[in-house]
């Protein structure tokens, strides 16, 4: 590993579910940079018998779809392990889509077609790839978790598709005391923080409204233009959009930081 940032002087707190800062966390050391993790939502696979159920049903019936839809790596993960449950060899003719490359990266394990934008990572780069521009009368599937944005499936629907969601897991909030993120920003003294979905975001200003002023001039680097605008609408001053959630990207950003506070 070669150290391409000099992140010396760099305190960042990661916020991705526990697990999933991992190898993030070790090149920021690698680059001289101070880690603190602080997960803002956890991840629970769907484990109820009616909706597993409901996930078995549409999975068995997945070579009906000619296109799957992932919209995070945790969908990719979950629903590639329901998928090579049943489908030892997957259906001919279906291809996959992913929202980002880490995403797709994930998908790329199994042997399908994965495509994803190039130029961003946000569900509307995705709905303006070719293959899903011409959907009518065909049906698509569509991972994710419980709950979050609509826009992919309006959009198919308006297109003419038929849309099945097949909804894998549950994200809750941690059971955190209402100033941990104050007190770790404050202790840890906390220069960087990494924010990579609008989910996290809402999450981490629930546990700051006592005290918004103690991160609100902490650089924060968000994953989409949407989740900058609405990180700016909540007073945070210095918001930086990396284009994505890969830790590429994400240390690029970090680097732009580094250079910044020396």
């Amino acid at each position: 590993m070669s150290a391409q940032y000099d992140l010396s002087g760099l305190n960042v707190l990661l916020t991705r579910p526990a697990g999933q800062s991992d190898s993030l966390s070790d090149t920021i050391k690698y680059c001289g940079g101070s880690v603190c993790e602080l997960p803002l939502i956890e991840i629970e696979p769907v484990t109820d018998p009616d909706a597993c159920e409901r996930i078995k049903s549409r999975i068995l019936n997945l070579d009906q779809y000619v296109a799957a839809i992932f919209i995070s790596t945790n969908a990719a993960r979950l629903g590639m392990s329901w998928i090579d449950r049943y489908w030892p060899q997957l259906p001919t003719g279906l291809s996959a889509y992913a929202v980002g490359p880490g995403t797709a990266a994930v998908l790329g394990e199994f042997d399908w077609p994965v495509y994803c934008s190039d130029q961003g990572v946000t569900s509307e780069h995705l709905l303006a790839l070719p293959g899903l521009r011409n959907v009518a009368g065909q049906r698509v599937a569509l991972f994710r978790g419980v709950g979050g944005r609509e826009l992919i499936a309006e959009t198919l629907r308006e297109r003419g598709a038929q849309v099945d969601y097949i909804e894998l897991y549950r994200r809750r909030t941690p059971d955190y005391n209402a100033d941990i993120v104050a007190e770790m920003v404050r202790d840890r003294k906390v220069n960087a923080l990494v924010v990579t979905s609008a989910q996290i975001l809402d999450v981490l200003l629930h546990f700051v409204h006592n005290d918004p002023a103690v991160v609100g001039s902490v650089p924060v680097i968000v994953p989409s233009a949407r989740v900058r605008d609405r990180a700016l609408q909540a007073g945070f001053s210095s918001v930086i959009n990396a284009g994505g959630a890969s830790d590429a990207v994400i240390l690029e950003s970090l680097g732009d930081i580094a250079n910044a506070v020396r």
